[in-house]
């Protein structure tokens, strides 16, 4: 077990993740980019902003100086669309190390994903990937639960061995694309699960719309190089099912707002949006049409009512595919 790990991070998931890795005789620093923040926590033991109710474990250190949260395993737990920020200020510090990205999502402008921006901006290091249906609650709470843990290369059962724990199980793959293009695009579609509630179109519709967005998924991904069975994992099908499903998703509340004609939460990460418009950049409509159907939405260039009618108007075909 490694008796140090850095926590890059300190929003809902991060501290979930410290409060989950904390164990005798092992430290765990938690990096938060606001200094008052980190203060907060030090002094109160929780992070009340973002963790309300769960308390800080003695061997769990916040901070706010980068450096003092360094250790061979880092686990980065920023959004997609700020880790290249983070990476680019601090790569010097980060060569050589396990940098674990515990987000998900597709970056803006590039398309790509966090193991591949993570290769590009600090090659030196080695990358990893945590994923799977999880809240940070359960985790916090020490509630069972599942994850990937994606990397290629050796290494990769010493770090599953250091980062599992007795309620956080976790399962070894050495598919990177599949594992990350799985929990990137569940968003997407969570987000469009909301929107099909939050319009009243039922729960059967719903349960239409993750099953063909999950075909959706499987075959991007696999044109990307993934394998099919990484989708039917839990880093596809079960993170899909858990965050179409309930309101504790941040996508999925962001589509019940769409759908019901209001305005989405204000301050709360969302990964699903910028993934949407990504991808809709990169790929056409035919391939990814709930993916297509979402970033119009979002975007403006179509309403509620044209996205269903685009939707449902879609030529009939076979299941498969």
């Amino acid at each position: 077990m490694a008796d140090r790990i850095g926590v890059i991070g300190a929003g809902a998931f991060g501290t979930a993740l410290a409060v989950a890795q904390a164990a005798p005789a092992r430290e765990i620093v938690l990096w938060a980019r606001d200094r008052a923040a980190a203060a907060a926590m030090a002094e109160r033991r929780e992070n009340a902003a973002r963790l309300p109710g769960v308390a800080l474990p003695a061997g769990v250190v916040p901070t706010a100086e980068f450096d003092a949260a360094l250790a061979d395993v880092l686990l980065l737990a920023v959004p997609t669309q700020s880790l290249r920020g983070l990476l680019a200020a601090h790569a010097d510090a980060l060569r050589g190390r396990m940098l674990v990205a515990c987000c998900k999502g597709v970056e803006l402008g590039t398309g790509r994903l966090p193991s591949e921006v993570i290769a590009e901006v600090v090659p030196e290091a080695r990358a990893a990937v945590l994923t799977g249906p999880s809240f940070a609650a359960d985790i916090a709470l020490g509630k069972p639960t599942a994850l990937t843990l994606a990397m290629s290369g050796p290494g990769g059962e010493a770090l599953q061995a250091a980062l599992s724990t007795r309620s956080l199980r976790l399962y070894l793959s050495d598919d990177l694309i599949g594992a990350q293009l799985g929990g990137a695009l569940k968003n997407v579609v969570a987000i469009a699960a909301g929107i099909t509630m939050g319009a009243g179109l039922g729960e059967s519709a719903r349960a239409a719309l993750m099953t063909r967005g999950f075909a959706e998924m499987t075959r991007f991904a696999e044109g990307r190089g993934a394998e099919s069975e990484t989708l039917h994992g839990l880093s596809g099908l079960g993170d899909l099912v858990l965050t179409c499903t309930s309101e504790k998703s941040r996508n999925y509340r962001h589509g019940l707002a769409l759908g019901a004609g209001r305005p989405p939460e204000e301050g709360k990460t969302v990964e699903g949006v910028a993934t949407a418009r990504a991808l809709a950049a990169a790929a056409s409509a035919d391939m990814l049409p709930v993916t297509a159907m979402v970033a119009a939405l979002l975007d403006g260039r179509v309403t509620l009512a044209e996205a269903v009618e685009l939707l449902l108007s879609r030529p009939l075909k076979r299941e498969r595919g």
